[in-house]
């Protein structure tokens, strides 16, 4: 059934009622009968749900969930054949990931308005502002174009293993009434992962950025090229970069003529 569906959703990406009912513009009561099938959605509250979860309208409508999963290479296979897009971690990428999560959270992850949506934003314009400057990749990840903005897909398996691992610690928090997940590390990052012009880049967008509220970031993020140029639920071209205009384009092109 589609209020199962869209339950199970709402479970994974760990978004609560309130959330969801304030993003449809209806109460908490009037969205609990959607979740408990005494109500139907209407044409627009099913396009922006399908927004909010990553999805097509006709993937929701039919109950596929076809969003994006990285997996951290190696990690055996269980269970059923999913129909998610599977995106695999090298184990290169992944130590870089954690690093680069650590510094930025050591630098920003005290300032209140730094959950887990700004941080999504942070790593997109550190890893797209890089591979603008200087045409290579500096964590390389895949970030998915979603109603909310650019959405690193390896993100939940990254800060998974780093948790279980004891590296970082998550808690549920709020920010002016809207519920937040905050990331702490756990232990100092290793700066010998990373190069001096990477931490100085890295310094860079958080000086520009990391003052931002998540709402501020979302609109940032949407009037950049990259995301305005990729398709719902897709993976964002990183070559988008050269096409950026002068509000977000970070290299001087007269330097390379």
């Amino acid at each position: 059934m589609l209020s199962e569906f869209i339950k199970q959703l709402r479970n994974k990406e760990s978004f609560t009622q309130d959330f969801l009912a304030s993003k449809l513009d209806i109460s908490r009561p009037t969205y609990l009968q959607i979740e408990r099938g005494k109500r139907d959605l209407t044409v627009t509250e099913a396009k922006k749900l399908a927004d909010i979860f990553g999805i097509s309208i006709e993937d929701l409508i039919e109950g596929r969930d076809t969003s994006a999963v990285a997996e951290i290479e190696n990690t055996p296979k269980v269970g059923k054949e999913k129909t998610q897009i599977r995106i695999s971690i090298p184990q290169k990428n992944l130590e870089k990931f954690k690093e680069v999560l650590l510094y930025l959270l050591s630098k920003v992850g005290g300032k209140p308005n730094v959950g887990e949506a700004v941080i999504y934003k942070l790593l997109y314009f550190i890893d797209f502002d890089f591979y603008e400057k200087f045409e290579e990749q500096l964590i390389g990840a895949t970030y998915i174009k979603n109603h909310f903005g650019p959405t690193p897909v390896e993100f939940k398996a990254v800060t998974q293993d780093m948790i279980k691992k004891g590296e970082l610690t998550m808690v549920e928090d709020k920010y002016f009434n809207y519920p937040q997940k905050k990331y702490l590390a756990v232990r100092r990052p290793n700066l010998k992962i990373l190069s001096g012009r990477e931490i100085e880049h890295i310094d860079n967008v958080l000086v520009r950025l990391s003052d931002k509220n998540a709402k501020e970031m979302e609109n940032y993020s949407h009037e950049d090229i990259p995301w305005k140029t990729g398709e719902k639920g897709k993976p964002i071209s990183y070559e988008s970069v050269f096409y950026r205009d002068e509000r977000y384009s970070v290299r001087n092109y007269e330097d390379d003529l």
